[in-house]
């Protein structure tokens, strides 16, 4: 079935449902499983009730997990730098289950991880610059993630008691946590609980009930709380069997103590924006991209006579397209040189990865599936799909140019930045190629600011190309939804082509149209 561009999100979106969508994108970009902080906000406030938690504080028990790594891609690219793969899960694993407060363990851990992958003198450079600076630079990370963390959950307008919380993520009961060293009651409780449930839901799923009991046990009164603690062991097997639904999004959802807000249409736009920003911290080069691309299609989108509910879905899913690259190691983005088979096989993946994360919310999951296409292509050479031109609607064509334009007058790792001419020249090659639609270039590169050609005319009425391929299908007495299912554009899109093309030619019928085709030789 032939795709249409979708409409745009509904404002009655909930507040935990692009948070819970979020927490999805945090996931695949720390290593963790799929679907674990949804998981950890579930054990979060089962815990939190359990423990007799003020219900003012267990609103923000349950949001914390779904903030507290959103600051992840804050220094991604020195992550992968000291440590590899930062999103590999084994060093997850490892770090979850290291008590970096105990020098032992934690060389341990860094003599297994620091600058893997890196010849023998440079893992040894950085082993020594790690211990001359006292383990300094991974507080630092987490100093970091924590700042970025902060400013998302401010710009989101969570209050004061949820910033707070998300200054402890990292810190621990014993106070040998950083970046602060809070120690004991002087933690907020709502970052105790996520100590402990982060780390049992962590054992849970890797291990079974059995580990996580062990975990909890074996921490209490140095990482976790002790009376939070013998809470979860009193009631650790109702807590544990209760991660063990059909699905842990709608549970997760409705386990959302107090009012349930959801997001306005301005709250919304805000939302989408902070996503964009977190993608695009994940490397430096990247910084401002999404935002670029977003102004640039909704323009384009305009421009192109898309209806104004096209643009605003447009824009969303430009805001969004890129989300999915957090879940490929700063590594890849960051390499100076060519990628191998293996790297780009992951790399085509970050499309798929962007369609995921945002699939669970209604609302979100048709911006999910136009921001897929963005690296399609209508000679089908595109991924991660390699889908045909008939299946990618006009919204897709716009953003695919939009993001291929912005790519190029960026610098990359792998080449410096073309200047905007250069970009139109190789933005009118792919489209003389058959990779990029005509149409949508010309709109993006007049948004630009290049001067664009008009459009080439095949007979009289001005047309433009593709105002006579809808010419031509209403000429052969095509039903309008046909044509715009032929077309991969909306009705509504359709119907704006026809007024134009009646507008040009001075007719108000499909007759008169049709009669204009004919004689001046255009249906062929």
């Amino acid at each position: 079935m032939v795709q249409r561009a979708p409409s745009p999100a509904s404002p009655s979106l909930r507040l935990a449902e692009i948070m819970g969508a979020f927490s999805l994108a945090t996931d695949l970009g720390t290593g963790i499983p799929f679907e674990s902080m949804l998981r950890v906000a579930l054990m979060a406030v089962r815990l939190g009730e359990a423990h007799g938690v003020r219900d003012d504080e267990l609103v923000t028990t349950y949001y914390l997990p779904l903030l507290a790594l959103t600051g992840c891609t804050a220094e991604s690219r020195t992550s992968a730098e000291m440590l590899g793969d930062e999103t590999d899960p084994r060093m997850v694993h490892d770090w979850t289950y290291t008590d970096m407060a105990k020098p032992r363990e934690m060389m341990g851990f860094l003599f297994k991880h620091i600058g893997k992958g890196k010849p023998p003198l440079a893992r040894a450079a950085y082993m020594a610059g790690m211990m001359a600076g006292g383990g300094k630079s991974l507080a630092e990370l987490d100093r970091a993630h924590c700042e970025v963390a902060q400013r998302v959950a401010r710009r989101l307008g969570f209050g004061a008691a949820v910033e707070q919380s998300i200054w402890h993520v990292y810190e621990r009961w014993d106070g040998k946590g950083v970046p602060n060293h809070v120690q004991g009651e002087a933690l907020t409780l709502p970052a105790r609980i996520l100590h402990l449930a982060m780390d049992v839901v962590y054992a849970y799923i890797t291990a079974g009930p059995d580990a996580a009991v062990t975990m909890a046990r074996h921490k209490a009164g140095t990482r976790y709380d002790p009376a939070l603690v013998a809470t979860f062991l009193k009631h650790a097997g109702s807590l544990l069997a209760g991660l063990e639904v059909e699905s842990i999004w709608e549970t997760t959802l409705r386990a959302e103590p107090g009012p349930q807000p959801g997001l306005g249409v301005d709250q919304l736009d805000t939302a989408v924006k902070a996503i964009a920003d977190f993608a695009d911290l994940k490397t430096p080069f990247m910084a401002g991209h999404s935002t670029a691309v977003a102004e640039l299609a909704a323009a384009a989108g305009r421009r192109c006579g898309l209806p104004e509910a096209d643009v605003v879905a447009l824009r969303r899913a430009a805001f969004l397209h890129d989300v999915g690259r957090v879940g490929i190691t700063a590594a890849i983005w960051t390499k100076p040189g060519g990628l191998t088979e293996s790297e780009w096989e992951r790399v085509r993946l970050y499309p798929y990865y962007t369609e995921r994360v945002l699939a669970r919310p209604k609302a979100l999951a048709p911006l999910g599936a136009l921001a897929a296409l963005h690296r399609e292509r209508l000679d089908s050479s595109g991924y991660h799909r390699g889908l045909p031109a008939g299946l990618l609607p006009a919204a897709a064509r716009i953003l695919a140019v939009a993001d291929a334009y912005r790519s190029m007058i960026e610098a990359r790792p792998y080449r410096p930045a073309r200047t905007p001419e250069q970009a139109a020249g190789l933005i009118h090659e792919q489209v003389r190629a058959g990779c990029l639609d005509r149409d949508a270039a010309r709109a993006v590169l007049a948004e630009a600011g290049h001067p664009v050609r008009a459009a080439r005319i095949e007979g009289p009425g001005g047309l433009s190309d593709r105002e006579l391929e809808v010419l031509r299908l209403l000429a052969r007495g095509l039903p309008v939804a046909e044509i715009a299912d032929t077309l991969a554009v909306s009705k509504k899109t359709l119907d704006n082509h026809i007024q134009h093309i009646y507008n040009k030619l001075g007719v108000s019928t499909r007759a008169a149209a049709t009669f204009f085709a004919m004689e001046n030789n255009l249906l062929d």
